[in-house]
């Protein structure tokens, strides 16, 4: 009886020091981790490796370092070894797991001018620059290897110019979230000594079909000799993958305390990790841009945003009005949620609004920023964004003081 107590004790011991540790690594967000081609398709050929090799590896140690350094994350891969995946089925794969983010990892090339370096994120949408075209007609022609592709992808072309002007009435819902995010890995990039050649738009068919925040990010240049050997080697994989994991740990703080999970830990994203350069260099930063990389996303914000300067004083009163608030005292917090954003302004009965009534906007670097609700208490609005929710996955509280968007 006493060893039989004894062994109770025990047991009821180790539930205690082991229940808390279960409970807090409960994955409660998921990102999809796809390295970009595989197995009979080897993406761009370099002298010394191919694209698929590099792509699986950085996918794996970017992977890696999100599973040790956020137990409430689960890693999910679209491929771990050296395997042909269908680009839908890539999608689908985030689909199904319900994914909170999509990462697609890619190396470029160019067909002439080998001296082309450094990295570039892309967002879904059209493809602004000839550019940007050529990167999408390479990474979609992908599709040439499947069976049936062109039943499967409804007469698509990956060669034709023509078949990318669907992608102009593809408005990705999360496009702010995706361009977030992008801007990130870049800054990431640019902080590890990575030529920055800016946050871009193409039509990606791997990126059309997600229903979460979705990047494609092209790690650099295979065509270029000297980044080709960056790109082969172990250090400059591990460089690449850390600045991506240091770009999603920034999103990933931005993303809880936006839910009101982090309203008192601070303004800085913690556990950001030192780029070792491993002893390799390939190329120094540019120096700053004044204006941003043609076609990228920024470059095109920026133009939108000087068209609207230099409307009349009517028209940019109109076009950056920012919610209305029923008279708040001076210096109060009125908070909202985030429902959606566009580049275009939407009707009030949009049906992207669901249903919802009352929806307000703000315009921010002309991106149309779409609200519902308002309140002076962080635990009222809390309890909106719970509602809405269930329509919005992806809504989040933001706030105004003054008029003006501030952090809180």
């Amino acid at each position: 009886m006493a060893k039989r107590t004894f062994l109770y004790i025990n047991l009821i011991m180790a539930l205690f020091f082991v229940l808390p540790v279960l409970q807090a690594k409960e994955k409660t967000f998921t990102v999809v981790i796809d390295a970009g081609h595989g197995g009979k398709d080897p993406g761009a050929r370099g002298t010394i490796i191919n694209e698929k090799v590099i792509n699986l590896a950085v996918a794996l140690k970017l992977g890696s370092l999100i599973s040790e350094k956020h137990p409430d994350v689960k890693v999910v891969y679209t491929r771990k070894t050296d395997v042909f995946i269908e680009l839908d089925e890539r999608a689908n794969i985030a689909n199904r797991n319900k994914a909170d983010l999509f990462i697609s990892i890619h190396t470029n090339a160019v067909k002439r001018g080998s001296a082309v370096t450094g990295t570039e994120t892309y967002t879904l949408g059209l493809a602004r620059t000839d550019e940007n075209l050529e990167v999408a007609m390479r990474e979609n022609s992908a599709i040439l290897l499947e069976d049936n592709y062109l039943q499967k992808y409804e007469g698509f072309d990956p060669n034709s110019s023509e078949s990318y002007i669907i992608f102009e009435f593809m408005q990705n819902k999360h496009m702010e979230q995706s361009i977030s995010l992008a801007s990130e890995v870049q800054k990431s990039f640019s902080a590890a000594k990575r030529v920055n050649r800016g946050v871009r738009q193409a039509g990606f068919l791997v990126l059309r079909k997600t229903s979460m925040p979705s990047i494609l990010v092209e790690l650099g240049y295979i065509s270029n000799s000297t980044e080709e050997r960056f790109l082969a080697s172990s250090a400059g994989q591990q460089k690449l993958a850390t600045s991506i994991y240091n770009a999603f740990t920034k999103y990933k703080w931005e993303y809880d305390r936006k839910r009101g999970a982090l309203a008192n830990s601070g303004t800085v994203a913690p556990g950001l990790m030192p780029v070792d350069d491993g002893g390799i260099s390939v190329s120094k930063p540019k120096v700053e841009h004044l204006s941003a990389p043609a076609g990228s996303e920024e470059d095109i914000r920026q133009r939108r945003a000087a068209a609207t300067e230099s409307a009349s004083p009517k028209q940019a009163v109109a076009a950056e009005k920012t919610t209305s608030v029923r008279q708040p005292a001076k210096g109060q917090r009125i908070f909202k949620v985030q429902i959606l954003t566009s580049d275009k302004k939407l009707s009030p009965g949009s049906k992207l609004f669901k249903g919802y009534k009352d929806v307000d906007f703000y315009v921010e670097k002309g991106i149309y920023k779409y609200t519902y609700g308002e309140t002076t208490s962080f635990d009222e609005i809390k309890k909106i964004r719970r509602k809405v929710a269930k329509d919005f996955k992806d809504a989040f509280i933001v706030a105004f003081r003054d008029g003006k968007k501030v952090k809180y």
